[in-house]
């Protein structure tokens, strides 16, 4: 009962999180792409102030379930006598969900700030150059939750 419940909290943890760069990515950004900066910027920065708030939770409840769930298999197996091997895909999907973890840090804690920053001095180039910013790593680990779900999933 533990185990199903560490990993519906994992589960529902990253559909939070890559539903939400989906969301993002393919839905806000293009429909505020019109506004003048300093509407599209403000807009963005209450959103993704909101999301990365989320995400925060998600991310670090996503790498605490899959540990605990890792070390109750690993202790299982090795209480039965057996020698615990981690699977192959179990390697690939937290090497780079810690890697996701440390680019959403990287977003949320760097290009974040540089937003907050400029929205708040209504510097609008330089907000502009961090929402560009934000957009391309969002990217990236966006590409990277979807190839560790494909991983998963076909294994």
């Amino acid at each position: 009962m533990i185990y199903a419940t560490l990993k519906t909290l994992h589960v529902l943890s990253i559909i939070v999180w890559i539903g939400g760069m989906v969301f993002a990515h393919f839905f806000l950004r293009p429909a505020v792409a019109q506004f003048e900066p300093a509407v599209r910027l403000r807009l963005m920065h209450a959103v993704l102030g909101r999301f990365f708030q989320a995400v925060l939770a998600a991310s670090l409840l996503t790498l605490a379930t899959g540990v605990w769930m890792l070390g109750r298999v690993a202790k299982q197996v090795v209480q039965s006598g057996g020698s615990f091997e981690m699977p192959l895909a179990w390697t690939f999907m937290a090497v780079l969900g810690v890697a996701m973890v440390a680019i959403f840090m990287h977003i949320r804690f760097v290009l974040y700030k540089r937003l907050d920053r400029a929205v708040a001095a209504s510097e609008w180039v330089a907000g502009g150059t961090a929402l560009v910013q934000i957009r391309n790593w969002v990217s990236i680990n966006l590409g990277l939750g979807v190839l560790v779900l494909l991983v998963t999933l076909l294994r």
